[in-house]
This record gives structure tokens, sequence and C-alpha cells, in this order.
């Protein structure tokens, strides 16, 4: 945990209800991708418990919900940078939303199984 100067474990715990069963894998992923790019990221969502109330909409659990997925708020260049140098850090999912209020990319490290492939990118 020692490794996260830009990042508290805190800032990846479920919003509806606080548990944080977020992968140390997925911060060390963000640390470095965060040092290289050279701006802060603001995560908007990280770990979300099964009763979250978008996790309780999907059929199987996301990645969120397992732990392996954050948002990070961010939009025009920033955002751009971010999708640029994902992959490279291992980011295996990219989503892209970048319409109206909210914008967001969602990173993860899932690996591919099926109707989840891996590497993939998508928008909202």
């Amino acid at each position: 945990m020692s490794n996260w100067k830009n990042f508290k474990l805190d800032e990846f715990k479920c919003k509806h209800c606080g548990e944080n069963e977020i992968e140390y894998e997925l911060i060390d992923k963000l640390q470095l991708l965060r040092e290289d790019l050279g701006f802060p990221f603001i995560i908007s969502s990280g770990y979300r418990c099964e009763a979250h109330p978008i996790e309780r909409k999907k059929k199987k659990p996301g990645t969120h919900n397992l732990g392996i997925a954050v948002d990070i708020a961010c939009s025009h260049k920033e955002a751009l940078q971010i999708v640029s140098a994902a992959e490279g850090y291992g980011f295996t999912g990219i989503g892209v939303n970048q319409k109206g209020n909210g914008r967001f990319i969602h990173l993860d490290i899932s690996k591919a199984e099926a109707n989840r492939p891996r590497p993939h990118i998508w928008s909202y």
C-alpha cells in the first residue's frame, strides 16, 4: 500500500455501503499510469458491492464488483491521454463516456471470458 503516493485506499470504497474490496494490483497500475501522465486522477467509482444500485441492475457482477475496475472523472485532453496510455500499463478494459455531465474513463484489469472479451474498448 505504501507504493501509492497519489491514492488513498478510501478513494476506492463503495459509495453505497463503504465496503472496499478493490484489488491492489489495480491501484498499482493506476499509480504507474498517474505518474507517467502527470496529472491528478479523480476516482468517481471504484469497488461496488452487490447491493450498489448500478450492480443490482446487472445479471452478473461487473468488474467494479470484482474489485478490478475504476472510473476516472476526466474529459478532453486528459481523457485522450488516459485512453492512449492505458493498455501499455496492463489495463484490458477501457470504457469511454465523454458526453454530457459526469464524463469519465473506465479502466479495468479483467481477464477474457465469455461475454467479456479482452482487450476491449467501448463507449457508453
